[in-house]
């Protein structure tokens, strides 16, 4: 077993990058298994992924042969995918350093049709550089679970900063979901107003067609931001979204989003108050120049109704 990482770790994407692709890849048939089998939601939510305390997981997912539901996870603790059977069945596939994508994803894909039936996915990956199908992916089989372990670490405070942000606010909200194609967790607030999709690629116009302030975290990437961080954007937003000083965070013009870097938040007194604070101030700031209702805006720093 790896060491366990510090609370908060420093995540350098060049360095991990190899094993940050195939653990990528690896989500994304848990991903595909969602959009499969999960009951539609507005804003393609049934597609979402959860952070756990032992990794990313599905949410119970009907089984296709109706003998009740299973979950999937990515166990980056045991570094094993683990799939559950409500009826108590359970199948292990090893995540180990030099195996392919493509034999992990055969593994689990005949792992759960022997818990819960038959089942099909959409092997082409999505939103990545690649475009080789999962299951036939010879290329990603890069995995140290050393960096696989300060990864979630990091991942884990930084979806702590996520729900304690979404939690008071009393309007329409997401949990913090775990995005496989984007791989990053975010939430998301709602003013309950609609919107106009930024495009009509199939997922932004499904995922954007509600007003929103969306904030997340991501590790890093090659072809979006190279370092791990924190960010915040707005949809839709006008020009003045711009303009507001987040210090230390800043604005990304190229992405539209303002973006707090996870150096700069572990490198603080109270990482968890920078991040959070950055959260809240970047969501104030939306609401106030797209003109959400205050008394909804104001809440997301409220104190959340009693518990009897």
């Amino acid at each position: 077993m790896a060491a366990m990482a510090p609370a908060w770790p420093a995540v350098d994407y060049e360095r991990w990058s190899a094993t940050c692709d195939t653990l990528h890849a690896h989500t994304q048939v848990l991903g595909k298994l969602a959009v499969a089998l999960a009951p539609p939601e507005p804003q393609l939510q049934h597609a979402a992924l959860r952070l756990t305390a032992r990794g990313w997981e599905t949410l119970a997912l009907p089984a296709p042969d109706g003998s009740g539901a299973f979950v999937v996870a990515l166990d980056l603790r045991t570094h094993e995918v683990v799939a559950e059977h409500s009826g108590g069945g359970v199948a292990r596939v090893a995540l180990t350093p030099d195996r392919p994508v493509g034999a992990v994803t055969r593994e689990v894909l005949d792992a759960v049709r022997g818990l819960a039936g038959a089942v099909e996915i959409d092997p082409t990956p999505q939103e990545v550089t690649w475009t080789v199908p999962l299951d036939a992916d010879e290329e990603h089989a890069t995995y140290d679970p050393e960096q696989v372990a300060t990864y979630f670490a990091a991942a884990t405070q930084a979806a702590l900063v996520l729900a304690a942000f979404r939690a008071p606010y009393r309007g329409r909200s997401t949990p913090t979901n775990a995005w496989w194609g984007s791989f990053d967790l975010a939430v998301n607030l709602f003013s309950g107003l609609p919107a106009d999709p930024p495009s009509e690629d199939f997922i932004m116009r499904n995922s954007m067609d509600a007003q929103e302030v969306a904030v997340g975290w991501w590790p890093g990437d090659a072809a979006r931001y190279g370092r791990a961080a924190f960010y915040a954007f707005a949809h839709p937003a006008p020009e003045s979204f711009a303009t507001a000083d987040l210090a230390p965070a800043r604005w990304d013009g190229a992405q539209g989003l303002y973006v707090l870097d996870w150096g700069d938040v572990r490198g603080a007194d109270d990482p968890h108050a920078i991040a959070l604070g950055f959260a809240r101030s970047a969501f104030r700031h939306a609401c106030a120049v797209c003109g959400w209702d205050p008394e909804l805006a104001g809440s997301a720093e409220g104190v959340p109704p009693p518990v009897a």
